[in-house]
């Protein structure tokens, strides 16, 4: 059997925005946010316990999944409006209770259209039985009283049942999910006044049937960190930045009270760095699109293939003790010390930013490929770049086939005379916005590409490669992948970055 919990928005409208602090919205409603309408409406009826028991039966069942149609955002403005009443405040004023004399503070209502007013979450295998039964009476009994989801202006009817039909094809995996004990969690911030956090992040399945395509040991599952608080530093810097990443990670595993795992710390028990792949942490910069400037947004956690490291206990642990609940937020955040100041970074599996999509990076099997940060070469290289250009182009080739891709290969495109060659160097990226490579020591230093220590004294280039057979990303190339350095985005097939 399938429960099936229906939820039909009448007004044609769902407001409701994706964090506490977002311009973006939560389409399709997610778990967690109906879980609380629900917990709401069972406050509001009086508490029943059996209700309560039918609602702690309901948070133990696995994720469902959504079913809900195309939804179109809707220009919001800004509305001021009046804050909430003094009453439990300490300063107290008798024009408070005037309409036209209460103060107005800045709202933004992110609002969508659904093509279809109604949405179904739907939780597969069941079991029948006279106790489940009751269980969905109660939860049809709730949902029928429950007024609105999300924002009090999204107007709902919602009802529960079961059904013997499985869930359609296009219904899809939720992205926050509720746990067991989150009922009493949402009772206690609610007695405490305060507003509660959202439900668990649920990270997508590993793809059961890859993209056509050769693939790299990278897995384009990736965890994103955006920024929320304190200064970013320059993309010229993001080697170090995610060097402190990683540092702060790994004191999560050890405040958890376990060790960090080699594919983590990219490095053995004894200290020895790893040969097998090990996890990468990406910039995310806002670049190659009109008007980019490079500017980092937030930073990527990046496995290697085959490896289900967001899903592992040890894992959540770590990241649990470093990202504690911020919540005036609403959402975790990661504290990082740095030079330049604190910063805050804020775990997400639903990025609001296009710049932090990583299917920029994974999503299009691709020819030919350009450098996003640039790449430090493996080998050093004496002499002048203008020099030794074949050197450096060799090894850009080898150090595609250290991640398992093919050697490039020329190309023939319209319109030009004669093949391109495999690899193509420059101290400038293809894509706009970021920043090119000057290693001059006559310039001063903020304008070079900062690497970590053992790194230093090696060449950074930028490159367009070119591949006989489309590869599926991430493609992350030299010895600074592990640190951001080598991303790769794909470019359009026989065409320039946009």
């Amino acid at each position: 059997m399938t429960l099936v919990i229906e939820i039909e928005f009448l007004t044609g409208n769902s407001v409701a925005a994706l964090q506490p602090d977002s311009e973006a919205p939560d389409w399709p409603p997610q778990p967690d946010r109906v879980f609380s309408a629900l917990v709401a409406t069972w406050a509001y009826r009086g508490e029943r316990p059996e209700e309560r028991a039918a609602l702690e039966w309901l948070e133990s069942l696995d994720p469902p999944r959504i079913e809900a149609p195309t939804a179109w955002l809707r220009t919001s403005y800004l509305a001021y409006v009046p804050p909430n009443d003094r009453a439990a405040l300490k300063v107290r004023r008798a024009s408070d209770n005037l309409a036209d004399y209460r103060s107005r503070q800045p709202r933004r209502f992110i609002t969508v259209r659904p093509a279809s007013p109604t949405v179904r979450l739907l939780w597969a295998d069941v079991l029948d039985g006279a106790d489940v039964a009751e269980r969905v009476k109660l939860l049809d009994a709730i949902a029928r009283d429950t007024a609105y989801v999300g924002h009090s202006s999204s107007l709902t009817r919602c009802r529960a049942y079961v059904t013997d039909e499985p869930a359609p094809p296009d219904a899809v995996p939720p992205l926050r999910r509720v746990y067991r004990g989150r009922l009493d969690e949402l009772v206690r911030a609610f007695a405490s006044g305060r507003r509660p956090s959202v439900g668990e992040w649920v990270v997508p399945e590993p793809l059961s049937v890859a993209p056509d395509g050769l693939h790299t040991v990278f897995s384009p599952v990736w965890l994103v960190f955006e920024h929320v608080g304190g200064v970013m530093p320059d993309v010229r810097a993001c080697a170090l930045v995610a060097q402190a990443i990683r540092t702060r990670i790994i004191e999560g595993y050890l405040a958890a009270g376990t060790s960090p795992p080699p594919v983590v710390t990219g490095r053995s028990e004894d200290g020895v760095p790893e040969r097998h792949p090990h996890l990468a942490i990406v910039p995310l910069p806002f670049a190659g699109f009109p008007y980019a400037d490079g500017r980092i947004l937030g930073f990527a956690c990046v496995p290697p293939s085959g490896v289900d490291l967001f899903r592992d206990e040890g894992w959540l642990r770590a990241l649990r003790a470093v990202c504690p609940m911020d919540v005036r937020r609403g959402r975790r955040v990661l504290r990082i010390a740095l030079p330049t100041g604190n910063l805050e970074l804020s775990p997400t599996l639903q990025p609001a930013k296009r710049s932090l999509d990583p299917a920029l990076y994974t999503a299009k099997p691709s020819h030919s490929y350009a450098t996003v940060t640039p790449l430090v070469l493996n080998r050093r290289i004496k002499g002048r770049a203008s020099e030794a250009v074949t050197e450096i182009m060799e090894d850009v080739a080898s150090a595609c086939e250290h991640i398992g891709l093919p050697r490039p290969q020329q190309v023939m495109l319209p319109g030009v005379d004669g093949p391109l060659p495999a690899v193509q160097v420059s101290r400038h990226s293809a894509w706009e916005g970021v920043p090119s490579v000057i290693s001059s020591r006559r310039n001063p230093a903020w304008v070079r590409w900062q690497v970590p220590d053992y790194l230093k004294g090696r060449m950074l280039t930028h490159a367009v490669i070119w591949f006989s057979e489309p590869v599926c990303g991430p493609v992350m190339l030299g010895a600074g992948r592990y640190l951001g350095l080598g991303l790769c985005r794909p470019l359009p097939d026989g065409g320039e970055a946009d």
